[in-house]
């Protein structure tokens, strides 16, 4: 999933961005499975079912519907360069790791290890909300961010199966809104690009 992380950041082609979040939730699936079966927590293996169909499949179909239907098929814009961008994860992922040495000590080190990955996954989330100018890679950047979050419910012994659907639910709702404002957007100003729209607002970057 870290590896998949990076590969976000460094895509740069709206297509190739959709493939990788999908890879990632399945990665997700694979893990949360793995859990559920080398813990015998078999609550979990809805959860990784939950990831893979809608994580994994119907949220990236449903945005690759949204590009095709919005016409975007040109390079992602970013605020900075794949390199930088790259440097930057590389930080996060040892701040993460730093953190949580020395927060989590006295805990097993596989668990402090796998919430350090988790953290490290959040933070690279949260990077490609910030470097990427495209709506729809912010909102791939933002349910990356989720995918962290649930890896470390997960690794700490996980939340109740209730919030988690309430969590998958709650994201998917969020897609259909995200969709119907993306498309308001376009109608109104003709491009996604929210450095568009900074300048209708007269901000600058």
């Amino acid at each position: 999933m870290l590896v998949t992380s990076f590969a976000l950041l460094y895509q740069e082609r709206m297509a190739a961005v959709l493939k990788t979040f999908a890879a990632q939730s399945v990665t997700l699936a694979l893990a949360v499975a793995w859990a559920a079966w080398s813990q015998d927590r078999s609550e979990l293996f809805i959860t990784a079912l939950i990831a893979l169909c809608l994580k994994g499949i119907v949220i990236p179909v449903a945005l690759h519907r949204t590009v095709v239907r919005l016409g975007i098929h040109r390079e992602v814009e970013k605020v900075v360069g794949v390199g930088l961008a790259l440097m930057v994860g590389l930080a996060l992922t040892g701040l993460a790791q730093a953190l949580l040495l020395k927060v989590a000590q006295g805990t097993a080190s596989h668990a402090r290890e796998g919430l350090a990955l988790a953290l490290a996954i959040i933070l690279l989330g949260f990077l490609m909300m910030i470097v990427r100018r495209n709506a729809v890679t912010q909102v791939v950047g933002f349910m990356s961010m989720e995918n962290g979050l649930i890896l470390a419910a997960t690794g700490a012994r996980g939340m109740p199966l209730v919030v988690e659907v309430s969590v998958a639910f709650s994201v998917l709702i969020a897609l259909f809104v995200f969709a119907v404002f993306v498309f308001r957007i376009r109608e109104r100003f003709d491009t996604i690009d929210i450095e568009a729209l900074d300048r209708m607002r007269g901000d600058t970057r």
